[in-house]
């Protein structure tokens, strides 16, 4: 409807269908609307109204009750079937009680009794068109959502995390707590919002709390809620978390930060399935679905008396653990293309690529801030970008002098007096490669700058096979040996 005239209240002229058997009125109706900014078409029948909903696009229907032959009532049940969500107002002089009613229940948007002042009408046709334009953007906003939110849409080919895509796939259709595990930045609430997304309680709200960031004597109130009066400050009654997430799922991030005093009240919630709010004696049921998120070692804390032991097996149903970045590399391609796109299409520039020697240095960083740390990266390189393909220069330092700048460290090395034992050298940066790269092969051999056949050689020369995270294949019978480089 964007291509429609604008009218003097600044937006599209809504199309009215205008029906009803008396000329008169029918002439006087449309005047009157025509003149507050509205296209009108007018028609003397329902009959004729049906025809014309079938061949036209309107955006409400304004329809006399009383018709010779079709009636309105019957009108608004035949336009319904064709496009249910047009808004329909319908004009009575029979104005019951149980007309008007009648009316609703069968759909229509509103209903004006016969005779009404102009500002009536205008205003009746102007609600319901506004209800039914934030009908379509809360459809619209959902979509988005769930495009937003769904599987498709967390990125990720890797073996790892195709078994989290499988597992939230399996438990979204049902109501059983969820842990979700995982460092800073590995995207823990992704997974609670695709958990919900997918799940029957779509349509519901999903509510989130950080348990961290809520001050401490503030958090029983965020969950429970508080009547007004409950304590100082509290002027107005509030509902809590629970209250806000009945019939949608409730995120309980860093649920580890948690008092151990209110972990027992939390505990009593979700197994009663009612809260009770601050300064109430009544208590109030709910329906949530819960799914908490750590970074933390809850099973420590369990040890050091900071977590209980219950209410960790009732929110552990199932685990999910979220693999850290530097788990992943495979990944960081098809990340890097994701918030590329993103970037320059929220920033407004042209389509911007990397080279390869930008993704192989992305990859070989060890990115302690996961995901959210790359995805605030490649933003800022968009940002600073000179051309339409990044290249090394346009890393942040900490990326550009990583593994690559070895070749100039290795240059300015000064051999000591004493010199050193060439093998216990190679063993201690195989180690030390290893280290960093989290016991994976691939990444320490682009440390080291050697093949990934000539590491798996050198791992087993050394007896290093603990340090690695991956098997080792055994040595063939004909081992590259004096002379012979793998």
């Amino acid at each position: 409807m964007s291509d429609r005239p604008a009218n003097a209240r600044g937006g599209p002229r809504a199309s009215l269908l205008v029906v009803d058997d008396e000329a008169t009125q029918r002439e006087m109706l449309s005047s009157i609307l025509t003149r507050a900014g509205f296209r009108v078409t007018p028609s003397p029948t329902a009959e004729d109204a049906l025809d014309r909903l079938g061949q036209e696009t309107f955006d409400l229907v304004l329809t006399d009750q009383r018709m010779p032959g079709m009636d309105g009532l019957t009108l608004l049940d035949r336009a319904r079937a064709i496009r249910p969500e047009l808004p329909i107002v319908l004009m009575t002089a029979y104005g019951s009680v149980s007309a008007a009613v009648s009316a609703m229940k069968r759909g229509a948007s509103d209903y004006l009794t016969k005779p009404f002042e102009k500002d009536e009408l205008i205003l009746v046709i102007e609600r319901a068109l506004r209800h039914r334009r934030l009908e379509d953007e809360v459809v619209t906003l959902r979509g988005a959502l769930r495009e937003r939110y769904r599987l498709g849409n967390i990125i990720g080919n890797s073996p790892l995390m195709q078994e989290v895509f499988s597992l939230v796939e399996r438990v979204a259709h049902t109501d059983v707590p969820v842990l979700v595990r995982g460092e800073s930045g590995t995207g823990k609430e992704l997974i609670a919002r695709a958990l919900h997304e997918n799940s029957p309680r779509a349509a519901g709200p999903f509510v989130a709390l950080n348990c961290a960031a809520v001050p401490e004597g503030l958090l029983e109130s965020e969950f429970f809620g508080h009547e007004r009066g409950a304590f100082t400050g509290a002027n107005r009654s509030h509902a809590g978390r629970f209250e806000q997430a009945h019939g949608g799922t409730l995120f309980l991030d860093e649920i580890g930060a948690m008092r151990i005093d209110l972990q027992a009240k939390l505990l009593r919630a979700i197994q009663e399935k009612e809260i009770q709010r601050l300064g109430s004696t009544s208590a109030i049921s709910v329906d949530v679905r819960i799914v908490a998120a750590t970074g933390e070692d809850l099973e420590e804390a369990i040890r050091n008396k900071m977590f209980r032991e219950d209410l960790y097996y009732r929110l552990n149903v199932v685990p999910i653990f979220l693999p850290t970045l530097r788990d992943r590399p495979e990944d960081i391609p098809l990340l890097v293309d994701h918030f590329l796109a993103s970037a320059t299409k929220r920033l407004g520039r042209e389509t911007i690529g990397a080279t390869p020697e930008v993704l192989d240095r992305l990859q070989d960083y060890p990115w302690p801030g996961n995901v959210r740390e790359l995805e605030n990266c490649i933003e800022r390189m968009v940002v600073l970008a000179r051309s339409s393909r990044l290249d090394v220069d346009d890393l942040p330092p900490a990326i550009r002098s990583g593994p690559g700048a070895a070749a100039g460290a290795a240059a300015g090395f000064e051999l000591p007096p004493a010199g050193v034992s060439l093998v216990e050298l190679e063993r201690h940066l195989i180690r030390q490669a290893l280290r960093r790269s989290h016991g994976r092969l691939r990444p320490a051999a682009r440390l080291l700058g050697i093949s990934y056949k000539t590491l798996q050689y050198r791992v087993r020369k050394f007896g290093l096979e603990g340090h690695a995270r991956e098997a080792v294949p055994a040595a063939p019978a004909f081992a590259p040996g004096e002379g012979a480089e793998p």
